[in-house]
């Protein structure tokens, strides 16, 4: 793996015996010894840079591998399969012998993991047809998956050092898949530390502003947790349980989060952090114990009924169990408490790898059903490749709920899944001929969302059949994807009834049928597809003799006198010179190497040159944004296969210039707006292009627009501006 990322060995020799101590609890010192002297003997046998190349490698495995076993949480046999890959990749090892040496399971690991370096080495970007199979691969043994996120985070936390391009393209694959992994695996703490590094690598100013108020507000903030959890520990401490009490804060990026979405200042969020109270119960008094304290908390604080989370009673499908809830503490401040026992905290934090530990892998059945959802969703190939990674996607991140069958049977689905979602979550065939449910009792239509605790009937009948609305009625990638197979299957049926009544109508007029002419009026008449042609016919949207006349003008050498009703022709389509906001200049680089390509700069964050940037395929085109850009994340989690590497080429042409919005505030006195002006006027290459200003209680705020040609300028220009007398400060918008 050329990982880009200069691997320390600071303490390596720490790590090192670390690794070891561990393999040597599970393996005889016969079995670690082979291993220590089958990677000792591949060094040996390469020089010069593949030695080197061999050691960096052996450097950085070695680190995933401590990430594996402290922060996952797992042993042998992916330790060993993470250490001797490389070498098969190598042919210093064959997999015969690892087999013998090392047993199957690394074996089977291995595979996994050379399958993934195959396709990586390819082409890893997300938005090719080699990432889908990437996702089959990390779908065929969850191992792999472990892994990749710690090979990952390793990258992240490494990627400080590297240049723009590769932070934006390790933000990028963390924002959209590894942070999401995680997240389903119930790796909460990796998802964190993945997210909250995307945000520091792609909007610096935002996360050193929050990292900034939380280490301001800290001190406040540690003696609002001690005044609520004191009075907690006096009555804890009579009951003779045994706990761990304290107060954990919120994520960079969930803070961020909550900015954007309620739409506050720093200092109006309350919720910045929760009080987490870790049990040491025996297994057969944990949820007793949890209820228990649940009772106390909530005795001396006023909790908020609306608020209370149960993942006791029925935990998450990835195996998260705790009991949350929301109280109003000191000073009239919601605080949120989470219960939970020794065990179920080790799970929160190490996510699956734990759960098997404690409950054993092979009865982990609701990993092994999404795997399976997910397998089917991604293999679908009559499926565009947008749909089947944003199934993907759909998968990973939702919160779930609980409904019932009448017989009580429980099913988890998506928050936002509807009825028609629970019929085909117990049957394909239950949901291809639903017509309605009854929720708790009563009738509802087939698109009625549930809730959590409903109980859910199904009824069908013999002659219904998948609708196309019916796509915007489910959110689960089972339903979506048996819906498109079914809608293909009997758009095929439409097709070659269609076909054969087109066929039978030119046959009767005695017209012979020519594919290409054909052809050209399927494209006149604006239609993407051919098979969108015969379902209209079919569906009697297009009269069969009204298409033969359309064909038969077609044909005829005055065709370019007649006009098809219809639809305008394409050919008669003349292209408009592009406007002002598209650009086709060497200043840009897209993708890999392409120059003089069509693309628009973002108005949500207007890019000039010399920015950190990125290009997003979108439907207008390719359009460039800030790495900043208020909408990056959004389109880093969302869109992840639509994104594209760009940059500037270092050759300005001079000639170009770029709009930038600068906000500025300051004391409202004398000249200060006329001294402003004035100097933007004097600046060479700068054009002002509109000026806002308004003024209250003594002090302006405005918004600038400009015309210049990169960000040196800009930042001489802010320069120049800050040092108005009066100005307060100058920020560049989005």
């Amino acid at each position: 793996m050329n990982t880009g990322i200069n691997i320390h060995t600071d303490n390596y020799v720490f790590l090192h015996r670390k690794l070891y101590d561990v393999l040597r609890q599970q393996w005889t010192m016969q079995k670690t010894d082979l291993l220590k002297k089958t990677l000792k003997d591949s060094f040996q046998k390469f020089t010069g840079e593949d030695a080197d190349s061999l050691y960096d490698n052996y450097i950085f495995d070695t680190k995933t591998a401590v990430i594996l076993i402290d922060e996952i949480g797992l042993k042998q046999p992916v330790v060993c399969a993470v250490l001797l890959f490389r070498l098969v990749l190598k042919d210093f090892i064959t997999v015969d012998e690892i087999k013998k040496n090392f047993g199957e399971e690394v074996v089977v690991i291995i595979r996994g993991l050379k399958k993934v370096t195959e396709i990586s080495e390819k082409k890893s970007s997300v938005e090719s047809e080699n990432y889908i199979r990437l996702l089959l691969s990390i779908a065929e043994d969850i191992r792999v998956v472990f892994i990749l996120l710690s090979q990952q985070l390793l990258l992240m936390r490494g990627a400080k050092n590297t240049t723009p391009e590769v932070r934006l393209k390790f933000s990028i694959e963390s924002t959209y898949l590894y942070a999401p992994l995680a997240h389903r695996l119930g790796l909460y703490t990796i998802k964190s530390e993945l997210e909250d590094l995307s945000l520091k690598y792609t909007d610096r100013e935002t996360y050193d502003f929050i990292a900034q108020k939380l280490n301001e507000t800290k001190r406040s903030r540690d003696k609002y947790i001690e005044e609520f959890i004191n009075p907690l520990k006096e009555h804890l401490d009579k009951t003779n349980l045994k706990y761990d009490i304290k107060g954990r804060t919120k994520s960079i990026h969930s803070i961020n989060n909550k900015l954007k979405k309620q739409k506050v200042e720093f200092d109006n969020i309350y919720d910045l952090f929760a009080i987490r109270i870790v049990l040491d119960s025996p297994s057969e008094m944990e949820k007793a114990h949890c209820w228990q304290v649940y009772s106390i908390v909530t005795d001396m604080y006023q909790p908020n009924p609306k608020r209370l989370k149960d993942w006791l009673s029925i935990p998450k499908s990835n195996g998260y169990e705790s009991l949350h809830i929301t109280v109003m503490g000191q000073n009239s401040r919601w605080v949120e408490v989470q219960i939970r026992t020794r065990r179920m905290d080790e799970i929160a934090e190490r996510g699956l790898a734990a759960h098997w530990k404690y409950k054993g892998i092979k009865e982990e059945s609701t990993l092994d059903d999404w795997l399976k959802s997910l397998r089917e969703s991604l293999e679908n190939k009559d499926v565009d490749i947008k749909d089947r990674l944003g199934d993907f996607k759909l998968d990973l991140y939702d919160e779930e709920i609980f409904v019932f069958t009448p017989k009580g049977d429980l099913f988890k689905l998506p928050k936002g899944a509807s009825v028609l979602d629970f019929a085909f979550a117990i049957h394909s065939k239950l949901g291809s001929t639903c017509v309605s449910g009854k929720v708790n009792g009563k009738n509802v239509p087939i698109k009625h969302l549930l809730k959590s605790g409903d109980q859910v009937e199904i009824n069908t009948s013999s002659h219904q059949s998948p609708k196309q609305d019916w796509l915007n009625y489910v959110v689960t990638s089972k339903a979506k994807t048996r819906i498109r197979q079914l809608l293909k299957e009997e758009a095929g049926k439409q097709v070659d009834i269609a076909k054969e009544m087109l066929s039978r109508r030119m046959k009767n007029r005695k017209i012979d049928l020519d594919d290409p002419l054909l052809m050209q009026l399927i494209k006149k008449l604006k239609y993407k597809t051919v098979t969108d042609f015969y379902i209209d016919i079919a569906a009697e949207k297009l009269e069969v003799n009204w298409v033969i006349d359309r064909y038969l003008e077609l044909g005829s050498k005055d065709l370019e006198h007649r006009d098809i009703s219809y639809a305008t022709s394409a050919d008669s389509f003349v292209l408009k010179p592009h406007s002002q906001d598209i650009k086709s200049t060497d200043e840009l680089i897209i993708d890999q190497n392409l120059t003089g390509v069509d693309y628009r700069l973002a108005k949500c964050c207007n890019p000039i040159y010399g920015d950190e940037i990125f290009g997003f395929v979108s439907s207008q085109g390719i359009k460039i944004h800030r790495i900043s850009c208020p909408n990056a994340h959004d389109l880093f989690s969302r869109f992840g296969y639509r994104i594209l590497k760009a940059r500037w080429s270092g050759k300005a042409s001079g000639t170009a210039s770029y709009t930038s919005i600068l906000r500025v505030i300051g004391n409202d006195q004398l000249n200060i707006v006329s001294n402003l002006m004035s100097i933007i006027s004097k600046e060479d290459g700068v054009q002002m292009r509109s000026i806002s200003i308004d003024s209250n209680d003594g002090l302006f705020q405005g918004n600038i627009t400009v015309m210049l040609a990169n960000t040196s300028m800009l930042e001489q220009l802010m320069k120049k501006l800050k040092a108005v007398k009066g100005v307060k400060s100058v920020t560049r918008l989005n």
